[in-house]
């Protein structure tokens, strides 16, 4: 028997309830550019699942993660950012949102833009160039200011971004340089309930194991 190494696994879903319980697991990997001659990470979405049909999820899955988190894909199935960048955490976020999604379903990018339920704001996130973003609020006063300030740092966790200005809570980019735009529309769903959204991804970290091939249906 033959053992292919496919990567270091980040990120497991153990049932998948939109295709027969099926286990899909996310793994990091290194590829090289043959244009630079230089590695970056790629993700690979796998399942052991030999069940007619499984291939198709997986393949829905990708797909998704294109759309969603504004992923490209190699010609052997692997999905990385445009920047050549990790975004490790992000990319996690990424694949959980996808995995939610039924076969079928049509997915679109997120907007830049969500109703905050806790303050009823209109929250905005403007990209100002660089990888760097600023949170705004339809309105003005100490309310506003703590709730773009959490959002913002609800950002920085979920997508490892980093705090641009000391003094200012509301400006937030990636330390790669480049923009994310998807990927923080997607981000900025789950940015007002972090520590709800963080609790929940160490819930099911505990509880997830890769069932082995044999075991899988």
């Amino acid at each position: 028997m033959r053992i292919v190494d496919i990567g270091r696994r980040i990120e497991l879903i153990p049932i998948d309830p939109h295709f027969h319980d099926i286990t899909i697991g996310l793994y990091r990997q290194q590829i090289t550019d043959p244009n630079l001659g230089k590695a970056f990470p790629a993700f690979l979405v796998h399942t052991y699942s030999q069940i007619p049909g499984a291939t198709e999820r997986i393949g829905e899955v990708i797909q998704s993660m294109q759309i969603l988190g504004g992923m490209l894909k190699t010609s052997e199935g692997l999905l990385y950012f445009p920047c050549k960048d990790a975004h490790e955490a992000a990319c996690r976020r990424v694949f959980l949102e996808a995995c939610k999604l039924a076969s079928n379903t049509q997915t679109e990018a997120r907007p830049l833009n969500i109703l905050d339920r806790k303050s009823q704001l209109t929250i905005t996130v403007d990209s100002i160039g660089s990888g760097i973003y600023r949170v705004t609020a339809n309105g003005e006063g100490r309310g506003a200011a703590r709730r773009i300030s959490a959002i913002a740092g609800g950002l920085m966790k979920l997508g490892e971004m980093e705090g641009i200005e000391a003094d200012n809570k509301d400006t937030v980019g990636f330390a790669c340089g480049h923009s994310h735009d998807a990927l923080v529309g997607l981000l900025l769903i789950r940015a007002p309930n972090v520590r709800v959204v963080l609790r929940e991804e160490e819930m099911g970290a505990a509880r997830g194991t890769l069932s082995a091939p044999s075991q899988q249906t």
